[in-house]
């Protein structure tokens, strides 16, 4: 990107553009006058395939990077070192990387960016809370019970519109945040139980959880259709995330957006609202 091209004239390309974060992202850049280059499955984008890069990249300003497979996973820093080749080899500098807050599997990825060559930025996400709402948890809560091997850890559970508007502003931001590495969480801590109950409140529903170690989870996500060796990943993930090391609160969301972040309970009765845990 250009140093004088300024956030309306920006040209950005949205991976992951039809999920969870990317498509927040996408809906803020808009809102904040870019024009969107959505780049996922459904347009022709794939990660594994090196060959559908440059089409979506030649003539971009910028990029939004999320990869499918969580930012840990094995391949991911290999797969976002390539893309960020490719990225600066079509012209693009400006590269946003969605990492894990606390994920030490996460740090490969983030390197690979950093020794890119790029204007990068990473931006490291607290737990959303709309996986709650979204995805497999919602899937559990709405039968009436959440199993997770969280135990009684607290987590600051951050709003996806938060996040997808810090990205937007790092994006915008040119080299205010250009090398830097932006931390974002919700406003204040709950542990799951907590999260469930604030849940259970706003649904009128009666919803339990249950704390499991997280070994016998695997057996939970297999049975949800999740293959095997990404299960024993997960689980790895989780037991690293989920030994309170994220309970603390961080103020990215403030420092960049000059406000409070969104609050759990917001969240909660808009999903509830919109019947995200209805049966």
């Amino acid at each position: 990107m250009d140093r004088t091209t300024s956030a309306k004239d920006m040209a950005l390309v949205v991976t992951g553009a039809s999920g969870r974060t990317g498509s927040r992202v996408a809906r803020a850049a808009e809102a904040a006058g870019m024009t969107v280059r959505p780049a996922s499955r459904a347009t022709g984008f794939d990660w594994a395939d090196r060959t559908t890069w440059e089409g979506v990249l030649r003539g971009a300003d910028a990029a939004y990077l999320v990869h499918p497979a969580d930012v840990g996973a094995p391949g991911t820093a290999e797969a976002v070192g390539e893309l960020a080749e490719a990225a600066l080899g079509a012209g693009v500098r400006r590269l946003v990387l969605l990492s894990a807050r606390g994920e030490d599997q996460a740090l490969p990825a983030e390197e690979a960016l950093r020794a890119s060559g790029a204007d990068w930025t990473v931006v490291r996400s607290a737990w959303f809370a709309q996986n709650f709402s979204e995805g497999l948890l919602a899937a559990e809560l709405r039968g009436g019970e959440l199993v997770f091997p969280a135990g009684e850890v607290a987590e600051p559970f951050v709003d996806v519109r938060d996040v997808a508007e810090v990205v937007v502003a790092a994006l915008a931001g040119g080299e205010r945040y250009a090398g830097r590495t932006l931390t974002v969480t919700g406003p204040r801590p709950l542990t799951w139980a907590e999260a469930v109950a604030e849940i259970a409140r706003a649904t009128g529903r009666p919803l339990t959880y249950r704390a499991v170690p997280a070994d016998s989870y695997r057996e939970t996500l297999t049975g949800f259709g999740v293959p095997g060796e990404e299960a024993a990943f997960l689980v790895e993930v989780f037991a690293t995330l989920l030994d309170g090391r994220n309970a603390g609160v961080e103020d990215g969301v403030r420092r960049v957006l000059g406000r409070e972040p969104r609050d759990f309970s917001d969240v909660v009765r808009e999903a509830a609202a919109d019947g995200s845990w209805t049966e």
